[in-house]
């Protein structure tokens, strides 16, 4: 990736670094972001899109478990890793922002044991030895404060494994669900307390209506009355009709302390000027399309 934006000649990273720059976001989420050390290409990606402050930790993908946690009999694969990646940092996640972020205030759940969360459903295949060292979050769960000139945004950042690619045990539905419903125990105060003036924001890989995975479990969590969900009706990713088709898999859901002024899907018509940033078949940034909402705070709130 840092030798792709020194040269700056791979068409799908320059569309996207297009779209994010005609957006222009204060603050932006990426997903599916490759993770180093020293930050390198994440370092060089904010200076190319003139964003002073960035925050990236290490992600659950591709970091190996010693098990053979796909039952092939072998180990050391992708799928052995606390999260499916060939190597560690395959598809993180990533913050860049132009407001100060309080890093050493990050909340950072990604450590926490599927097991142990409360109403976890583990799958019936799940030996004790795996259940003994499996992670929920396949990225990461985080708690990213963000210092505006006004408050604090809380970013509650996740990217949730897709609900599929495992067999009838729906190992892959059932940790789907579960990294949902993590956030849920996350604002009730279950692991410390409650975050205040948050947004749940991330790659969700669940749609309420349509494709795989235990819909009904978006359906609840998009109706708890502490939030708000300005993109209903609204796909976020084109995949090909013969698969899964258009879906809404990514989300920004403020919380109802934020006044929302506005909202929407970088998915511009054939005919808009702005379509030829996604290219003739508006794929030139991929799948995903880029979701935002604009909030303020109202005096007295």
């Amino acid at each position: 990736m840092l030798r792709d934006l020194e040269k700056g000649d791979d068409a799908e990273l320059a569309a996207a670094q297009a779209v994010i720059a005609h957006i222009d976001p204060d603050v932006l989420l990426l997903t599916d972001f490759d993770y180093d050390y020293d930050s390198m290409a994440l370092q060089r990606l904010a200076m190319l899109l003139d964003y002073p402050h960035y925050f990236a930790a290490r992600p659950n993908t591709g970091v190996q478990t010693s098990l053979d946690l796909d039952g092939n009999g072998w180990f050391g694969e992708a799928r052995d890793a606390q999260g499916y990646g060939r190597f560690s940092g395959d598809g993180g996640m990533a913050v860049l922002s132009r407001f100060p972020i309080d890093a050493g205030q990050v909340t950072d759940h990604s450590h926490l044991l599927w097991r142990d969360v409360p109403d976890a459903v583990l799958p019936s295949t799940m030996t004790d030895d795996v259940a003994a060292v499996q992670r929920l979050s396949t990225s990461g769960h985080w708690i990213v404060p963000i210092k505006t000139d006004a408050s604090t945004v809380n970013l509650l950042a996740f990217a949730a494994t897709p609900p599929v690619f495992d067999g009838p045990e729906d190992r892959n539905g059932l940790r789907n669900r579960d990294e949902l419903r993590l956030w849920t125990h996350v604002m009730n105060g279950e692991y410390g307390d409650a975050p205040q003036d948050f947004v749940v924001i991330g790659n969700a890989n669940l749609d309420p209506d349509k494709g795989d995975g235990i819909k009904n479990a978006m359906v609840e969590f998009l109706s708890d009355d502490r939030l708000q969900d300005p993109h209903v009706g609204l796909n976020t990713a084109d995949w090909d009709d013969d698969g899964p088709g258009n879906l809404r898999v990514s989300y920004v859901l403020p919380a109802t302390t934020w006044t929302v002024t506005d909202a929407g899907v970088f998915w511009p018509a054939p005919d808009d000027d702005h379509a030829v940033l996604l290219g003739d078949d508006g794929l030139a940034a991929g799948v995903h399309h880029l979701v935002w909402v604009d909030v303020r705070r109202d005096a007295g709130q």
